[in-house]
């Protein structure tokens, strides 16, 4: 499976939701806290033109927000690669 970094922040609760979701998939992901690290922030907001978290980057594939239905659509992907 391709890299997934999850841009997020502490107080968010999509970010909650996201993390409780790939986790309860058995999906590992690096988290990368926007709001600790101006440059990932920087990062981020040049990969997606967003400013809001959650952001799922799965190997290239941009997710704004948690939506549960783009994860699965990109994990069914991923397994058939």
């Amino acid at each position: 499976m391709n890299r997934i970094i999850l841009y997020s922040t502490e107080s968010c609760p999509y970010c909650l939701r996201a993390k409780d979701y790939l986790r309860s998939k058995g999906v590992k992901f690096e988290e990368i806290d926007v709001s600790r690290d101006k440059k990932e922030l920087d990062k981020m907001i040049k990969k997606t033109g967003q400013i809001g978290v959650p952001v799922i980057d799965m190997g290239g594939k941009i997710i704004v927000g948690f939506d549960q239905k783009e994860i699965d659509g990109q994990l069914k992907a991923e397994d058939k690669s």
